[in-house]
């Protein structure tokens, strides 16, 4: 399977400050690629420079398995997008914007409005002003945009921002049977870890402008290891007495009174009389495992995506 984008060393700074620094993304054909990041993190600066709004300060893009140099427009012709918040004549219809856009990217088929409204769900409302579609309307409006010239690869930055939990769920269907029907390549960036770990192939974590992991998503599922979360009065005399008496050596103290037990899973019970019969007060022991959201905190070093 080949890939539909990489970038290579992909830096953008503003003055000294780099906002981007040495980013090496690897999207393959049929990803739907979550691009996780805290607000400020640098996604959008990201995709501003993959869509060729913004200029790198170093480094190179590659789409389609060429680069951009000299050949830009055409490669970006194979791709749909929606950085920020998508715009509209507020008081045309969704059908007149639609016409518009058609026309500026030089499509003589007008039938594809029609259809990329029925793909979004809003054939019936396509006549309505967009000033009076709701925010859920316009973010679906905008996908629909995207999708007019029937993209290879849809970048999407915060496509879920403001929809209510219905929106949501529409949306990310919506992805799903793009990527699984049509074989379109998405890249999302987000910050909404539970949306990403129901959509993604493969994600990539964003920190303070870099790149700290890309991992398919099978692999972090297998990484997301369960264990015996243990909730004790003495979570440090706890670990001590697990290493004595019963010879434990993979666990984790995950916090004050909470031990992260990664062996003897089905022996709950033997845990629990050992800790209790050495003098540790056993609040609650449960089978449990690892999340996105406790992969991310582990290898950002504490960061939660607020």
């Amino acid at each position: 399977m080949g890939f539909c984008l990489r970038t290579h060393h992909l830096t953008k700074r503003y003055g000294e400050k780099a906002v981007v620094h040495d980013i090496n993304l690897s999207i393959r054909t049929g990803d739907i690629y979550g691009f996780l990041g805290q607000n400020g993190a640098g996604k959008t600066t990201t995709l501003r420079m993959l869509m060729g709004l913004i200029r790198p300060s170093a480094g190179e893009i590659e789409l389609f398995g060429a680069g951009l140099k000299g050949s830009r427009a055409m490669a970006l012709e194979r791709v749909g997008a929606i950085i920020e918040y998508p715009g509209f004549y507020l008081n045309l219809s969704a059908a007149e914007n639609l016409e518009i856009h058609r026309r500026l990217m030089g499509m003589g088929n007008k039938e594809c409005i029609d259809e990329v409204l029925t793909t979004v769900g809003l054939l019936d409302a396509k006549q309505q002003k967009v000033k009076n579609y709701s925010l859920g309307m316009k973010q679906r409006l905008g996908i629909a945009r995207a999708l007019l010239h029937h993209p290879e690869l849809l970048i999407l930055d915060e496509p879920t921002n403001g929809l209510d939990p219905v929106g949501i769920k529409e949306v990310r269907q919506l992805f799903l049977d793009l990527a699984r029907q049509r074989g379109i390549s998405i890249l999302i960036s987000s910050h909404l870890l539970n949306e990403i770990e129901l959509l993604a192939t493969r994600i990539g974590i964003i920190h303070k402008g870099k790149l700290l992991e890309e991992i398919d998503y099978e692999a972090l599922q297998r990484k997301a290891r369960q264990y015996l979360e243990i909730k004790v009065d003495d979570e440090q005399r706890a670990a001590y007495i697990l290493e004595q008496k019963l010879g434990v050596t993979d666990y984790l103290v995950a916090g004050p009174g909470i031990l992260h037990l990664y062996e003897r899973l089905d022996q709950s019970a033997k845990v629990n009389f050992t800790l209790a019969s050495n003098g540790i007060g056993v609040k609650e022991i449960v089978l449990s495992g690892d999340s996105l959201e406790d992969y991310f905190l582990k290898i950002t070093g504490g960061a939660r995506l607020v």
